[in-house]
């Protein structure tokens, strides 16, 4: 896997919406974060663009997107938002233009999707972290957060350990591989297609929101059944915001189906990485080596930029 340069203060990002529309007044308040860390912040042309629930047509996000990796004087492509349509662009992508010029790639939730097709097609290091309307420009973004664009600007191994929060063992072991994975709703959609998710003698990190128990059985079954999960040298779940089952209905816990899943693998398996839908969101590179040891509770990550 190709890792990216690293940012230097005066370097400019572009910042893309492959998604939904992201909401421009949060976004705009994010901007001046950006630039108090030394960067100047370029937006997509049609950044602004709606299309329903899409920001923009196809076409218009398929744009921006070759637009900032084809320009050499943007430094580092930021995400604005999630929401959906990534799936619907993933096709039509210049991996070519990626693969020749290699650069920093952020975003989580519905980035997922193109997370996956730029590792299969390009071989390069992306970034699931907080994006910029939909986190850092509103007022719970918190200050650790922030911090994780600090990886950006310098190679840094990262250590997750209950320092950062509370790690639950769903099954113990020790184990190294590339890290890959994002949201389950987006890996379990690319099941079957050519943007299926490569697990094997990798960890795979999982992370959702808004899903209840039975949906998320029912995504974790498809990736059993499509051998994902023992493929896997380990699993980290992130966090799954807002899954209690509504209503009044009958429902298995969260905890009873990850153990369903998990608990006969043979491989190391921990929950409750703050990574996803959640504040502190801690950020993690996609494609680089990883360590896993359930017996200290601490996930090593190599850096994710040269």
């Amino acid at each position: 896997m190709m890792k990216p340069n690293r940012l230097y203060p005066g370097d400019t990002i572009g910042v893309i919406a492959p998604a939904g529309p992201p909401n421009l007044k949060n976004l705009q308040r994010a901007i001046p974060v950006m630039e108090k860390m030394g960067l100047h912040v370029k937006l997509g042309s049609n950044i602004d663009k709606v299309h329903g629930y899409l920001a923009g047509t196809d076409e218009e996000r398929l744009s921006d997107l070759h637009d900032m990796f084809a320009n050499p004087a943007i430094k580092a492509i930021i995400c604005a938002r999630g929401g959906y349509g990534t799936p619907r662009i993933a096709a039509d992508i210049d991996y070519d233009l990626i693969q020749c010029n290699p650069k920093i790639f952020w975003g989580y939730s519905d980035i997922t999707y193109i997370h996956t097709a730029i590792h299969h097609a390009a071989g390069l290091v992306t970034f699931h972290g907080p994006m910029l309307a939909s986190d850092v420009g509103k007022d719970t973004f918190d200050d650790l957060s922030l911090r994780q664009f600090g990886q950006l600007f310098q190679p840094t191994t990262l250590i997750y350990s209950q320092l950062a929060s509370k790690l639950e063992v769903i099954r113990d072991g020790y184990a190294t591989g590339p890290i890959v994975g994002g949201n389950l709703s987006l890996i379990a959609s690319g099941i079957g297609t050519p943007f299926e998710i490569n697990t094997k003698g990798r960890l795979l990190l999982i992370e959702d929101v808004g899903e209840e128990p039975y949906t998320i059985d029912g995504m974790l079954n498809q990736l059993k059944l499509a051998g994902k999960l023992a493929d896997a040298a380990g699993i980290l779940v992130g966090d799954f915001s807002h899954a209690e089952p509504t209503g009044d209905k009958s429902s298995l816990t969260l905890e009873q189906v990850f153990d369903h899943y998990f608990s006969k693998l043979s491989i190391p398996v921990m929950a409750g990485f703050k990574i996803g839908h959640c504040q502190p969101h801690f950020a993690i590179p996609f494609g680089t080596n990883a360590t896993i040891s359930t017996y200290d509770k601490l996930v090593k990550i190599d850096p994710g930029v040269e």
